[in-house]
């Protein structure tokens, strides 16, 4: 899978030529030529890497953080992902109390019904997801998800150095560490919509540096597709994550975003993005018992 974390201040260099260009014609907003230059850095990684991913993974605070403008910006990227036969997978890891999940899963994956007609959401095909405020603030995701046929991934074990502060804290089998009891709620969500395959439309993020955990979690939710983040620069290695696809090739995806993009941005082409993602598909392929 294709992580997108665009910054504009390194991009690939077809991407600051649109970005000046759009200067130029459009004013001096920063915003709008930041975005083109985002959007053309990301149609250009995904031409590139397209053959060997199954998915992009937008990360929208990359996208947002251009206000209005990055906003449109993240719409094309995802039109462009959705024409290349990729899904989208929305990485904003939401989560609110109901009302305000209700309006988050509207603009992620359905419509907001307005006087003057139902205004168009992002169209993801899947977003991730903060458990942390209990089951109600994750059914409207939920809901809409299944009313397009789309799923939801669950936090479950993340892969930042200081998750396991809270995620790996516990005491005993009275109090499992924290990471047991999200897996315990992904399986239970997930149990009522599994499809031929055997896996549900509830998957759960599971960390790629923590592979000591794979083999629990996986005992934890057999059913769930495991989103597997850190492979490459966080120090995650790929060799490492095989337990994850223990289910079969389906059940988990490996994501990364700077080990694909960043040997783009060494070599100022997006070719080179195209071996690096082959090298993971390739890896991941063997792990899968594709081999």
């Amino acid at each position: 899978m294709l992580g997108l974390d665009p910054d504009p201040a390194a991009l690939l260099p077809e991407a600051i030529d649109a970005g000046t260009a759009a200067h130029a014609s459009e004013g001096t907003d920063p915003a709008e030529p930041a975005a083109r230059a985002i959007a053309v850095h990301c149609r250009a990684l995904i031409a590139a890497t397209s053959p060997a991913c199954v998915a992009i993974k937008p990360q929208l605070a990359c996208f947002e953080r251009l206000g209005a403008p990055g906003r449109r910006a993240l719409g094309e990227v995802c039109e462009v992902a959705a024409a290349a036969g990729l899904l989208v997978l929305a990485d904003g890891k939401r989560g609110d109390v109901p009302h305000t999940a209700t309006a988050y899963a509207q603009s992620l994956f359905g419509v907001t019904p307005t006087p003057w007609g139902d205004a168009e959401g992002l169209g993801a095909d899947a977003v991730t997801l903060n458990p942390l405020l209990g089951r109600d603030a994750l059914e409207p995701f939920l809901a809409a998800a299944r009313g397009r046929g789309g799923g939801c991934f669950l936090l479950v074990r993340t892969s930042n150095p200081g998750a396991a502060e809270l995620q790996d804290r516990g005491d005993g089998a009275a109090c499992p560490p924290l990471h047991e009891r999200l897996a315990a709620l992904v399986d239970e969500l997930g149990a009522g919509c599994v499809g031929e395959c055997g896996l549900s439309d509830v998957g759960a993020v599971v960390a790629a540096t923590e592979p000591a955990l794979l083999a629990r979690l996986r005992e934890l939710m057999p059913r769930a597709i495991f989103l597997l983040p850190g492979i490459g620069a966080q120090g995650g290695e790929i060799e490492a994550v095989g337990g994850a696809f223990g289910p079969g090739r389906a059940a988990a995806l490996v994501t990364a975003s700077r080990s694909i993009a960043g040997p783009a941005l060494e070599a100022g082409s997006a070719d080179a993005a195209r071996e690096a993602a082959e090298r993971l598909r390739e890896s991941a392929w063997v792990l899968a018992g594709g081999a």
